[in-house]
């Protein structure tokens, strides 16, 4: 039996064996035979999905389908239709009759993945789904009853959300039965060894590629790694390095040479977990600047020292042997007010990836990691506007 096959617990296909995941696949096993709802929180790409997906696959509805729905990919004015349906003349272009989500996952699980995306009006209708087991198709006059259990993810935090008014109490309150909390990669490093054991092995065997695998070196440069993208960007790293080196054995160096040795890397700034993407944005724009205003201080200490010592400050070799000296620095001092405000840092950040994307939104969202709405409503907030 392989560590993979030791570390998993029945089909539940989770891979990991930190107590995070232990927890989690106990808990998997604890609500799956239930109808209650469940609410899987964690960073995107941390496997919100697989976790669903096993909660299905142990259930009694497993022999169903499970629908999963992203309610942040589907534009606002249609998401009606797609989860409920609609009557023909409906609207313009509804020319027949057509069933929604809930009705094809009748009998199975419906997962609605970035819930927090939802529109309150779109929330309402869900409530009474949990609540009456009934619905109304867009332009119908009669309910319908359906037996589907739901399970929802986010990436945000609902109770700000609820507290901004963004997020239904009552649908949060029925979500939140049972809630499970996915950790992030680079919190349960343990397991990062058998992610990437399975992920070799199953890209190797689907395509035939022979695989020389990775050094020690190498999964420990892997583990050092942050992992913003979490299992997602690994499983991407390990199929890309596998191809573009042709199977041949993966060292240290290689793998900086595809995530580069220090941009990525670990450097110990606090993510912050358990707020609104916006807010999260905003605090961590903040911290890189305090850190780039603390090693620019650190900076002009050394050549200060340096000056007054009369020492070189590198060590650069002369043809003689001897180091060569060093010109004196000039140090300018910092003020306080340098530094850009949190806002004209996010609105120049905004602006900088909507220039880079020729001002697609729905491509600087995907750079800024953030959701097209958000991102839309941080242009309206801060005037951005496109220069002609």
């Amino acid at each position: 039996m392989s560590s993979i096959e030791k570390d998993s617990v029945g089909d539940l296909g989770l891979v990991g064996r930190s107590p995070a995941m232990e927890q989690i696949r106990a808990t998997i096993l604890q609500v799956a035979p239930t109808t209650i709802p469940v609410l899987i929180l964690g960073e995107s790409g941390s496997g919100k999905e697989l976790v669903a997906r096993a909660i299905h696959e142990n259930s009694p509805r497993k022999k169903r389908p499970m629908i999963t729905v992203n309610c942040g990919a589907i534009p606002e004015g249609i998401l009606e239709s797609e989860l409920f349906g609609h009557q023909r003349g409906a609207f313009t272009g509804a020319v027949e009759s057509r069933k929604g989500y809930f009705e094809l996952a009748d009998g199975g699980t419906l997962f609605l993945d970035e819930i927090g995306e939802m529109p309150l009006s779109t929330q309402v209708k869900v409530l009474r789904v949990l609540e009456e087991k009934e619905f109304m198709r867009v332009g119908g006059a009669v309910s319908q009853k359906v037996d589907v259990r739901i399970l929802a993810a986010t990436n945000r935090d609902l109770e700000s959300a609820v507290r901004e008014g963004e997020f239904r109490l009552d649908l949060y309150y029925r979500l939140n039965a049972v809630k499970i909390t996915i950790p992030p990669l680079r919190e349960r490093k343990e397991d990062i060894p058998l992610l990437i054991e399975k992920f070799t092995r199953d890209f190797c065997r689907e395509n035939q590629i022979e695989f020389q695998g990775f050094t020690p070196d190498a999964l420990k440069a892997l583990e050092e790694y942050a992992w913003p993208g979490n299992v997602r960007e690994l499983k991407n790293f390990v199929q890309t390095i596998i191809v573009l080196e042709k199977g041949r054995l993966i060292d240290r160096q290689t793998v900086y040479k595809y995530i580069g040795q220090q941009q990525g890397f670990d450097r110990n700034l606090p993510v912050p977990l358990n707020m609104p993407a916006d807010k999260a944005e905003r605090e961590l724009i903040y911290r890189v600047l305090l850190e780039l205003r603390s090693e620019v201080a650190q900076i002009k200490e050394f050549l200060m020292a340096q000056n007054m010592s009369a020492r070189p400050a590198w060590p650069v070799a002369g043809e003689s042997g001897h180091p060569l000296p060093v010109q004196e620095a000039t140090v300018v001092h910092e003020k306080e007010d340098m530094l850009p405000s949190l806002e004209e840092a996010e609105r120049d950040l905004i602006r900088r990836a909507l220039e880079k994307t020729n001002w697609n939104k729905r491509r600087a969202a995907r750079i800024l990691k953030v959701s097209e709405r958000t991102l839309y409503r941080k242009i309206k907030e801060y005037g951005i506007e496109k220069e002609t």
